[in-house]
């Protein structure tokens, strides 16, 4: 596997910061690595400083171990436990329903094209395959939902994706 795989598939997992080092500064390698999940990218040759410094600032992006890292009205997410809490309750997400809800309550009130959600919670390889996303979001729906059979927090976007609303309506 090459590094830009690797990128991808530790940020699907984790969020150890992903610093690239590398001869190579063309733009749009840059670009790429960077969208694949790298938090930064550096070039030969560097300076110790440099390196430490951008190592420090990644460090400070990552939540506090144990700490709420995001909150949504009745909603809680501890990115470092990967915990999720509904109106108090601690709910057992699988990965992919963590690595979705994490990513809609990131982006409430926007509506996320399938096409962007497939990339982002299962990558390229499923990017036209909005059936798979229709079939986590029921089953994320059934654990966070009151009534998941007419949501109130994930609503669908008929043909478009879907929408995170942070407050019940």
């Amino acid at each position: 596997m090459n590094g830009l795989e690797f990128c991808r598939r530790l940020r699907e997992i984790s969020l150890t910061p992903i610093i690239i080092v590398s001869v190579r500064d063309e733009e749009k390698t840059i670009v790429e690595v960077l969208d694949a999940g790298a938090d930064d990218y550096i070039t030969k040759p560097f300076g110790s400083s440099e390196l430490l410094a951008r190592v420090r600032a990644a460090l400070r992006r990552l939540p506090e171990k144990g700490g709420i890292a995001a909150e949504a009205g009745d909603f809680s997410i501890d990115f470092a436990a990967r915990k999720v809490t509904v109106r108090g309750v601690e709910v057992h997400l699988t990965p992919k329903e963590f690595d979705l809800l994490a990513f809609l309550m990131k982006n409430p009130d926007k509506v996320l094209t399938h096409t962007i959600l497939l990339k982002k919670i299962w990558g390229d390889y499923y990017a036209e395959s909005p059936e798979a996303l229709r079939v986590l979001v029921g089953s994320l729906r059934k654990k966070i939902e009151k009534d998941f059979s007419h949501p109130k927090y994930i609503l669908t976007e008929p043909w478009i994706g879907y929408r995170f609303i942070p407050k019940e309506n």
